[in-house]
């Protein structure tokens, strides 16, 4: 049994800031592996040299999540940060909540976008065309341990968006979802708050808005190992409830 999440998904992953031109590279092939050829959500006729990027990426801070032995990249995300640019939720879907641009300052508030997961490592055939799954497809590679460790690279994800969010002194995201992955991350203690209608974007989608100290107090609440993980052991994440 995995006793301790963190040390278990630190001995087999690792979690990489793409500071770099080359590991933004990484992330944008991983993007265009899982959203043009897996999913199908972007076209790939659009994404030249097998890259998916957008004129979102200069203004985002993003991070990779890789696998040890292989060292193949396992999942990607971003964060699209504050700019002169109406953040995509903005763009194409409708909030109706007008409280929100009301009392949320522009400086604090990010998007949480591009969250994926390779194929390559989802763990159930079902799951194959999902964007933050698993699938047993490389079984050879991986021990029975690293299967176990598989379903946290969501947690590794929100962990990574967590990290990004001290980095720019970000205290709230926004993210357009489908409900059913919102009503899979409240079985988390993670409570996104719809914050307009359904709409058709990629499928069905809902504009959400959370707190991120909100999301570490719900999640801490539900299960101190995930929050551990979100946190580094709460060496991460503390900065975001001061003067919010």
């Amino acid at each position: 049994m995995v006793s301790d999440i963190l040390d278990s998904f630190c001995r087999y992953f690792e979690m990489v800031p793409a500071l770099s031109e080359r590991l933004k590279q990484e992330a944008y092939k991983l993007r265009y592996q899982v959203y043009c050829l897996e999913t199908g959500f972007e076209n790939a006729r659009a994404c030249p040299g097998g890259l998916e990027r957008d004129e979102y990426d200069s203004y985002s801070a993003h991070y990779l999540i890789r696998h040890r032995k292989s060292m193949t990249f396992a999942a990607t995300t971003r964060l699209i940060l504050p700019s002169g640019m109406p953040f995509p939720v903005e763009r194409h879907t409708q909030i109706t909540d007008s409280s929100v641009p009301r009392t949320i300052p522009r400086e604090y508030l990010a998007e949480a976008s591009r969250f994926c997961v390779s194929k390559a490592f989802k763990k159930r055939q079902h799951e194959a065309g999902t964007l933050a799954g698993i699938d047993a497809e490389q079984d050879w590679v991986l021990t029975e341990d690293e299967r176990r460790i598989f379903p946290h690279l969501t947690v590794a994800l929100f962990a990574c968006l967590i990290k990004m969010s001290d980095d720019h002194n970000i205290r709230y995201w926004y993210a357009a979802m489908e409900p059913a992955l919102v009503r899979y991350f409240t079985t988390l203690g993670i409570y996104f708050s719809g914050i307009g209608p359904i709409v058709e974007y990629h499928g069905q989608r809902r504009p959400y808005l959370i707190k991120v100290s909100d999301l570490l107090d719900g999640v801490a609440q539900k299960n101190t190992h995930l929050w551990n993980m979100m946190t580094s052991n709460g060496t991460v994440g503390h900065k975001l409830s001061i003067n919010d």
